[in-house]
């Protein structure tokens, strides 16, 4: 999921911004707020924002001043700018700061989820192009495949979990893994665990030790998947392997 940050001096507008979108939807995920510039600039760097949600006028640093400084730093951050209709030519002749879109007050929900949607296409973009690079698909891929390995155990790990830990949208790494890797990250995953499996049942561990181990704790859902790639109940894999022996 990307993230979002709000900075406005109005409480009340940073609340109508938290529950006026279905965040979650969209893909994104509300890091933080801040009520002015100032405290944004001192918090940015532990909240890491995707996106921020900047009002335009705003005591001791106002919003085009906060966008140069946070944009600087950060040149993937979008800036979304919430600007009054006497503010909006303002606003407008700051575009060469680099603000993404603006949104004019009082906010209306449609606007706000295409302003997102926009910024959503642009960073997804802007992660294309960091993995064009030939040297870094397949880096960026084999560190995912290699954390997946080392961590199958792990029952809580599937694409959401992955996303997070690299700092990946999740949409996102959907769509890139099964384009460099040829098989969607959910079916690697399992395929994994199950591979996995197959070489626990080999050396003759029990079904409920094998399931903990490849992060299936579940045995009675462990058994459907094994049965389902393997084509063999577990324990038939288990008796011909004691009789081969």
């Amino acid at each position: 999921m990307y993230r979002v940050m709000i900075i406005d001096d109005e409480k009340s507008m940073r609340n109508l911004l938290k529950v006026v979108v279905d965040w979650d939807n969209l893909g994104l995920q509300i890091v933080g707020e801040a009520a002015s510039g100032i405290e944004a600039i001192n918090t940015i760097d532990e909240l890491r924002p995707d996106i921020a949600f900047v009002d335009i006028q705003m005591p001791f640093m106002d919003g085009i001043e906060f966008a140069k400084l946070a944009m600087k730093r950060y040149r993937r951050l979008k800036i979304i700018m919430l600007t009054a209709y006497n503010e909006f030519e303002y606003a407008r002749s700051c575009i060469s700061v680099g603000v993404s879109e603006y949104l004019l007050k009082p906010i209306v929900r449609d606007d706000i989820e295409r302003a997102c949607k926009k910024v959503i296409e642009q960073l997804d973009t802007l992660e294309p192009e960091n993995m064009m690079n030939e040297n870094e698909i397949p880096n960026d891929m084999k560190k995912i495949s290699e954390y997946i390995s080392k961590n199958i155990s792990n029952p809580e790990m599937n694409l959401t979990y992955i996303a997070q830990e690299f700092g990946f949208n999740f949409s996102y790494l959907s769509r890139k893994f099964k384009s460099a890797m040829g098989i969607n990250l959910i079916d690697y995953i399992i395929k994994c665990r199950m591979e996995k499996a197959l070489k626990c049942a080999k050396q003759n561990k029990l079904m409920y030790i094998t399931a903990k181990e490849v992060g299936i704790p579940d045995a009675n859902y462990f058994g459907k998947c094994f049965k389902k790639y393997v084509g063999k109940a577990y324990s038939e894999v288990l008796k011909e392997n004691m009789e081969s022996e």
